[in-house]
């Protein structure tokens, strides 16, 4: 991110209304900037090299260069910026192949403009941003139901031992899906979990 307060943005999106609106919306924003926009994925790589922006939000369904080969090519470089998916696809394969060739965060379009500044404030941060059925989506495609009760208990502060019991299992089992999750969700500590816990809804949000 760049060290000024200004979080500077480029949007890859093909329907013209759509990207004008949000860059619109987004201007409303004092501490966001769209320093480019492009149509389709190969422009957008070619803007991005051109601004440099902190954050590229784009859709997945574009012409020529799919949205998901612009995810990968903006990962593997050097210094790759934050990137935010912003699409229709809400289903669970959508989400999880977005966030494994690099997004930081996914918000559907039917969010309002409100939640899209939430996510490129989070994820120009080093956050991650789920909108919520998004979130559901992921989750549900990615964890068992055992995972999803041990990861809301590990999110409440249950220890192993503690889980074990809750749960009639032994610590040692409470432990390999603790270790499970983290591998599955790349988080590897427990404030982690439990920020991805509360985005996934399983928790209270302000659950200390």
């Amino acid at each position: 991110m760049s060290t000024t307060s200004v979080i500077r943005v480029v949007l890859i999106e093909d329907h013209t209304i759509v990207r004008q609106g949000v860059a619109a919306l987004l201007s409303t924003a004092p501490d966001i900037e769209v320093v480019g926009e492009a149509a389709d994925g190969r422009t957008g790589l070619e803007v991005v090299a051109a601004t440099l922006p902190d954050v590229v939000v784009t859709d997945l369904a574009l012409p020529g260069l799919g949205g998901l080969e612009v995810l990968k090519q903006l990962h593997e470089r050097p210094a790759p910026p934050a990137c935010l998916v912003l699409s229709m696809y809400h289903d669970g394969v959508w989400v999880q192949r977005a966030m494994d060739a690099g997004a930081s965060g996914y918000v559907l379009k039917g969010a309002q403009i409100k939640d899209v500044i939430v996510a490129i404030r989070l994820v120009a941060a080093g956050g991650v941003y789920m909108s919520p059925g998004a979130a559901r989506a992921s989750e549900s495609e990615t964890l068992s139901p055992r995972e999803r009760e041990v990861l809301t208990l590990i999110a409440e502060g249950h220890t192993s031992k503690e889980i074990g019991g809750i749960l009639d299992i032994s610590p040692r089992t409470a432990e390999h899906h603790r270790a499970r999750l983290m591998e599955k969700l790349q988080i590897h500590d427990v404030p982690g979990l439990t920020r991805y816990a509360i985005r996934m809804g399983l928790v209270d949000q302000n659950l200390k």
